[in-house]
């Protein structure tokens, strides 16, 4: 299962690296629709290319297939696909599109062979005694490439963990899988979840020397799982979560460098805790836990206050009847 999952991170990073060639055909056209719109193998992005290529040329008829949700209006995207469409060009394009559909058929096949491999893991929960909360809908869906099995292998990854950790924030089901591929589903071999941060080198290392600390910085390291725990730190910044709220509040203080390994450091000590009693997340007790930094900012506010000669109101939430 590690190699498999593995040999998946490489088909995502190789799948990465025909984006620049499809930007780089458009922009030799002096096509500008990477100003309008990021994201060339979205939904629209991929529209659009697929009717260039079928030899469409009129801007008016190309933005008609600009999705309802894109910003950018569509007399916006019609000026930006004004370009000189030279046969040269039009072949890369072609060629690289071709290349990075192939990819999402191949991690379709590694989703499957995934499930199978994880149907002979040991089942540490029910299913149908206790079922999954309902995974999100994917927002990501690819023109003309075949719709992975997300569910089953949700179900079964679940089953063989015994809870569903994408419902802790920050963690998505490839982070999900990195876990497993790494560290697998008995983290009992590990005292405590202090220790799995310690020998993921997410705890502060402190170097004596004599009895001073000479430094407390983090041993340098690049676990898979560390960098996949800090990548889901990152992606908290606009989290509405008691974890997003955690790591804005350290971020201000520390910079996102240290907040970010903190935040990680947080998130391994969760998964550990979800993992080995089988429980699910519950925001409340952190939510308990953090409720004292918030104490310290309403009195620190009470105390500016009252030194510039004015008095906090709380606003109180209106009844519902």
């Amino acid at each position: 299962m590690r190699s498999l999952l593995r040999h998946r991170d490489t088909l995502v990073h190789l799948a990465a690296t025909h984006t620049p060639h499809i930007q780089k055909a458009l922009t030799q056209m002096h096509l500008q629709f990477h100003h309008v719109r990021s994201d060339l193998t979205g939904g629209t992005g991929v529209a659009m290319l697929d009717a260039i290529l079928a030899g469409e040329r009129d801007p008016a008829v190309l933005a008609g297939h600009r999705d309802r949700r894109v910003k950018a209006s569509h007399e916006t995207i019609a000026k930006a696909l004004v370009g000189e469409y030279r046969p040269e060009h039009l072949f890369t394009l072609r060629q690289a599109l071709d290349a990075y559909r192939q990819y999402p058929r191949l991690l379709g096949e590694c989703a499957r062979e995934g499930q199978h491999l994880l149907g002979a893991f040991a089942a540490t929960i029910a299913p149908a005694q206790h079922p999954l909360p309902a995974a999100p809908a994917s927002r990501r869906k690819v023109r003309g490439t075949p719709r992975s099995p997300g569910c089953a292998l949700r179900l079964e990854r679940d089953r063989v963990l015994g809870t569903d950790l994408p419902q802790v924030p920050g963690l998505q089901p490839p982070t999900v899988h990195t876990l497993f591929a790494e560290l697998g589903a008995d983290l009992s071999p590990f005292p405590s979840g202090a220790h799995v941060a310690s020998w993921l080198g997410l705890c502060p290392d402190h170097r004596l020397s004599g009895g001073p600390i000479l430094s407390v910085k983090t041993r340098p390291g690049k676990h898979r799982v560390a960098t996949a725990l800090r990548r889901a730190a990152q992606s908290l910044f606009r989290s509405q979560s008691v974890l997003g709220r955690v790591f804005r509040r350290r971020r201000a203080t520390r910079g996102a460098p240290k907040a970010i390994t903190a935040t990680a450091h947080k998130l391994a000590r969760l998964i550990y805790h979800v993992v080995t009693t089988r429980q699910p997340y519950d925001e409340s007790r952190l939510a308990a836990a953090e409720a004292t930094p918030r104490r310290h900012s309403e009195s620190r506010l009470r105390a500016q206050a009252r030194a510039l000669g004015f008095q906090l109101v709380p606003v109180l939430e209106p009844s519902v009847s």
